[in-house]
């Protein structure tokens, strides 16, 4: 059953209408959207501040050069299409490693040459990218991530989403990759949000289909005991995507590698709001209490104060016994 908006506006839920008037359209200059909406202008602003990206193998910019690709991925055994304009996880191929016989997925689906062309030519033509404009494709290596997160995911990296505010890190989750997403974490596909307590880094609460979830749905694993190693960095790469963009309000996605440890690995100046779905409480209360903080605060002190004022205790909860389930104590009007 949907909550009624009475009660979803007593739990500070924002809906899209108030997030784009009250937020975006107040603390983002427009001007600024391209460094963020174009994944290739996001990269190079980051390694300008010292902002750890996934390596870039190349580009390719025209049909022209489109049958470049194989030569370009030769070196490298495992690799990511995408597009730089794209969103949503659209026109994202994973290659998880090549042999004489083909291209392989993480589904295990083979791919032949002749397909990764196909796919980057799709790519340039704007098939993926917003408003269906030509785009550039880029070729990152692939991401080895961390080993501790092997059992929360399927066939896909998980990723990190921080939503940050003037500079603060306001709410985070976690989306693992299902079956169901094709190894993408995105939520609209069908991965698992876990929504992770600012202070610790500690899972709070799983959501799959708009549903509350408790384990794995592909992996079984449960989801009580996850908690994102080097949370503390992973919070102040995001605080930091502030001055790096300028922008007030953004999304700012990271991976944790083993070898990187958290990486930047896009950002969205119109993040989606089930963030505070997978968290089970509203945006409202953080923005507010951030809008009346005095400008001009570091880095490290923005950190510690979200840690300080936004903890919260986790629901779910370990099972009796010594098996891995978990018990999740949520309502559907939470959402």
């Amino acid at each position: 059953m949907w909550a009624s908006p009475g009660r979803l506006k007593a739990k500070g839920i924002i809906g899209m209408n108030r997030r784009n008037i009250r937020y975006i359209g107040r603390y983002n200059d427009r001007r600024l959207y391209p460094l963020v909406d174009d994944k290739l202008k996001t990269k190079l602003l980051a390694t300008q501040h010292g902002i750890t990206t996934p390596a870039l193998i190349g580009t390719i910019a025209t049909q022209f050069d489109v049958k470049r690709i194989g030569a370009m991925v030769e070196a490298h055994p495992g690799f990511v299409i995408k597009p730089a304009k794209g969103s949503g996880g659209k026109g994202i191929l994973v290659i998880e490693h090549h042999d004489g016989e083909g291209y392989v997925k993480p589904s295990g689906h083979r791919l032949q040459h002749e397909d990764l062309q196909r796919h980057v030519s799709n790519i340039l033509s704007g098939l993926y990218s917003l408003g269906g404009t030509p785009d550039v494709a880029l070729v990152e290596s692939l991401i080895a991530f961390d080993e501790t997160l092997a059992a929360y995911t399927y066939e896909g990296v998980p990723d990190i989403r921080v939503i940050v505010f003037q500079g603060y890190p306001v709410m985070a989750m976690m989306r693992l990759s299902t079956a169901a997403s094709d190894g993408k974490a995105n939520l609209h596909q069908g991965a698992v949000g876990v929504g992770l307590d600012i202070a610790s880094g500690h899972a709070l609460r799983g959501v799959q289909f708009d549903r509350p979830r408790s384990d794995h749905p592909d992996t079984g694993h449960e989801l009580a005991s996850l908690h994102v190693p080097d949370w503390e960095v992973l919070l102040r790469l995001a605080a930091s995507c502030y001055e790096m963009t300028g922008l007030g309000y953004l999304g700012t996605d990271m991976v944790l590698d083993r070898h990187n440890g958290p990486m930047l690995l896009e950002l969205n100046a119109r993040p989606g709001l089930a963030i505070q779905m997978t968290n089970g409480e509203g945006l409202r209360p953080r923005l507010d209490l951030i809008e009346r903080q005095t400008p001009g605060v570091g880095v490290a002190e923005r950190v510690a104060f979200a840690r300080h004022h936004f903890a919260r205790a986790g629901e779910l909860q370990p099972g009796p016994g010594d098996a891995p389930r978990t018990r999740l104590v949520a309502h559907r009007s939470d959402a």
